[in-house]
């Protein structure tokens, strides 16, 4: 098994509107969670956010090739990303990361566009 490569791009939401924690919940269940679901290379994707704080994506890839292709795409695009247009600004971070492991809880893996 090839090691997996994480990135994780986050967006303050600091300054953002009121409603951008429930705007940012619309995106990702249409249209992002249908851009991502089934991408190669990409094992998975989470998306995590702390309403009035942060937003992020957090990538794991199947190695460190789709990782850094990934990553240079976007890095390219990030402050006209999606996103970064919804907040007005452009992510505070890309980060590339190490995922050391993965765990599957007794509850099993479950995909979901919004919980």
């Amino acid at each position: 098994m090839s090691n997996l490569n994480g990135l994780t791009v986050r967006w303050s939401l600091a300054d953002a509107p009121a409603d951008m924690a429930d705007r940012l919940r619309d995106y990702v269940e249409e249209p992002s969670h249908a851009r991502f679901t089934g991408k190669p290379g990409m094992r998975f994707k989470t998306w995590r956010m702390l309403p009035g704080q942060w937003f992020e994506g957090c990538y794991v890839f199947e190695d460190g090739e789709a990782r850094a292709a990934f990553q240079a795409e976007f890095e390219q695009i990030a402050a006209t990303a999606p996103v970064s247009e919804m907040t007005g600004a452009a992510p505070i971070l890309i980060e590339p990361c190490e995922v050391v492991a993965i765990a599957e809880g007794g509850a099993g893996f479950a995909t979901y566009a919004r919980f």
